[in-house]
């Protein structure tokens, strides 16, 4: 797809392909793969696809970059609007983000910033406003004030449900555009019902079979099913008038009045998302523990990512930028802040400069005064997909044990402390993530802080934002006084100067190896590869490969490690891809995916939080080498 086409609106390509007959729909997908990399820039800043000699796509995007409105794409043939490369054109752009509900007009356009599950952002917002004290930034979700759903949201979330057991049971290879439009078409019903969450979700998965169908290299068959399963508990849910409040979510992030604030900086990092839009994120401390943000995030991509680290903090006219905000620190009057800690701009705040602390002492301390796993205890315990759990950051001290493939092995410097895995908090190699631990993983026995967010889909794995040395370590990190006593390793480049001389030894012997890894040793990956081959082929793929093992065989392993349910789930799964009743004339008598999409969802379900408990455990000394047994 190229990168230089405007976003277009979900409802926009909807509507382009539901206009489109039976048999136009049947060449869809084939005349948008031809027309991907063809859209020619105009001077006057549209985009031009020939098709032929007498048929030209025009797409003539908004004031924001846009294609917001059906009357922005144009076509010169003689079946336009309803024609063939009109709906190619589009379905070859990019998918925009929806806009927020109430934009205040100081702040300017908004677009969410795709999920860190995707790998393309790891935190940090986009440039939403919520009302007069909303700040650039805002993406996240709060409970509506009436936790009744009312008739159209029911029914929002019912065609959504719909649409996405259609998909799954489509599978990538057969969730072409036509598949993808009934997505859009429901996401766009469920925002003007009030269901921003359930469509983002649905663009989710929109977005993932899209890049499973084109090859790209950053798609992931783990993340396209986590997609899924939020996608079908969320909508699933909702339509059946059960869901918490907090499942369907907001358009507008709520902000109300803090008082007077004094915050130190903890660390900074980039963000950059799959939709084009890149900055940053400073975090912040209260000296009473409580945890705060402040996000710059614009179009730009990568290159803005780069640059936004010393980009001026935009809050009460304070004089610093994100580089000195996060080694500084700020006292703010008149503050507004999120549920979510992201603190407003609005017109009434003032924000005046204050030295910074380092981490040795201060509020920072705290955040390395406890085991890592106690942390990470409560964050497991608190609902999956909530915003705590994916921007969470926790502080260990940890002894470097070297590479190992693509991470670096570290054990917490505590008695019979874990192994731990490192890994890139952002794997672009334009960003000095990797080559940063590439570096640390150098200097076995080296003594350092790590301030970083638990991957919690991985078992004992942490992927670091910042570092800094153990105070009283001999063999640790040799930082400038500049720094205030850490690195941020996603805009500071560590050097050799950086750490212990080459005639320095590190004190004791070296932490022993690699261990296993609970849960990729665990028999629930049977599970896990039903589920994907679910969503990679289809219904048709999962009925497939049940006829060709004996139930005892494949799930008699998950049996024995007593994984008791997680067997009856699987086994369920197969039984119902399987079951394709007929009439005498051979009709299916039951055509509808609900069976087959309520099976999925329950063994998704399942196999989710046993890996939840299984990732809790390997954060935890003794059964890193024996993973548990997970009912």
């Amino acid at each position: 797809m190229s990168t230089v086409l405007p976003p277009v609106a979900p409802e926009v390509l909807a509507e382009a392909v539901g206009n489109l007959t039976a048999r136009l729909r049947k060449k869809l997908d084939d005349a948008t793969a031809a027309c991907a990399d063809t859209g020619t820039p105009e001077s006057d800043g549209t985009f031009s696809f020939r098709f032929g000699e007498d048929a030209v796509v025009t797409l003539r995007p908004g004031p924001a970059g846009t294609v917001t409105e059906a009357g922005q794409a144009t076509c010169t043939c003689l079946l336009a609007p309803r024609c063939l490369h009109r709906a190619a054109a589009l379905g070859a752009a990019p998918l925009a983000d929806a806009p927020p509900a109430d934009p205040a007009p100081e702040q300017g356009p908004a677009e969410p910033v795709a999920a860190p599950t995707d790998q393309e952002a790891v935190s940090g917002g986009s440039a939403e406003s919520a009302g007069s004290n909303a700040p650039a930034g805002s993406n996240e979700w709060a409970a509506p004030a009436d936790p009744v759903p009312t008739a159209a949201q029911l029914g929002a979330a019912a065609a959504l449900w719909q649409a996405a057991a259609e998909a799954l049971a489509a599978g990538v290879t057969a969730g072409g555009a036509v598949v993808q439009a009934e997505l859009l078409r429901a996401a766009h019903t469920a925002r003007l019902a009030g269901l921003p969450r359930a469509e983002a979700a649905a663009l989710r998965v929109v977005r993932g079979l899209r890049a499973a169908r084109e090859r790209r290299t950053a798609h992931r068959l783990g993340d396209l099913t986590g997609s899924f399963r939020e996608l079908l508990h969320t909508a699933g849910m909702l339509a059946a008038g059960t869901a918490d409040p907090a499942l369907s979510g907001t358009s507008r992030r709520a902000y109300t009045p803090g008082g007077s604030l004094q915050v130190y900086g903890l660390c900074r990092e980039p963000v950059l998302s799959a939709t084009g839009y890149g900055g940053v994120v400073t975090h912040l401390l209260a000296p009473d523990g409580s945890r705060y943000s402040i996000s710059d995030v614009r179009p730009g991509g990568l290159a803005r990512a780069r640059g936004a680290g010393r980009a001026s903090v935009a809050l009460g006219g304070a004089t610093l930028d994100h580089a000195g905000l996060a080694r500084g620190g700020l006292r703010i009057v008149g503050a507004t802040v999120s549920a979510e800690g992201r603190l407003g701009a609005g017109r009434g705040v003032k924000a005046t400069p204050l030295p910074g602390a380092p981490w040795t002492d201060g509020p920072g301390a705290a955040l390395f005064a406890r085991p890592a796993a106690e942390a990470v205890a409560e964050l497991l315990a608190q609902p999956a997909g909530t915003a705590e759990i994916e921007t969470a950051l926790i502080g260990c001290d940890v002894t470097v044990v070297g590479a190992a493939g693509d991470h670096v092995l570290v054990r917490e410097a505590r008695p019979d402390g874990p192994l731990l895995r490192l890994l890139p908090a952002h794997p672009h190699p334009e960003l000095p993530h990797t080559e940063n631990l590439r570096r640390i993983a150098s200097y076995p026995g080296l003594r350092m802080r790590v301030l970083g967010r638990p991957d919690l889909g991985r078992a004992a794995t942490l992927r670091p934002v910042a570092v800094g040395p153990v105070p009283g370590a001999p063999y640790t990190l040799r930082l400038p006084a500049q720094w205030t006593g850490r690195a941020d390793l996603g805009y500071d480049r560590l050097q050799g100067e950086h750490f212990p001389q080459p005639d320095a030894a590190p004190p004791g012997p070296v932490p022993a190896g690699d261990a296993p890894d609970p849960l990729a040793d665990a028999p629930l990956w049977r599970v896990r590869r039903l589920l994907e081959t679910g969503v990679a082929g289809g219904r048709r793929a999962v009925a497939e490969a049940a006829r060709g093992t004996a139930p005892l065989v494949a799930y008699g392993p998950l049996r024995r490690a007593g994984l008791t349910a997680a067997a009856d789930l699987a086994a369920a799964l197969a039984a119902e891809a399987d079951r394709r009743p007929r009439d005498p004339f051979g009709r299916l008598a039951d055509p509808s995916p609900d069976g087959y999409a309520w099976a999925w969802l329950a063994a998704a379900t399942h196999l989710a939080a046993a890996e939840r408990s299984l990732v809790a455990a390997s954060w935890t000394a003794a059964p890193i080498g024996a993973p548990p047994a997970v009912q």
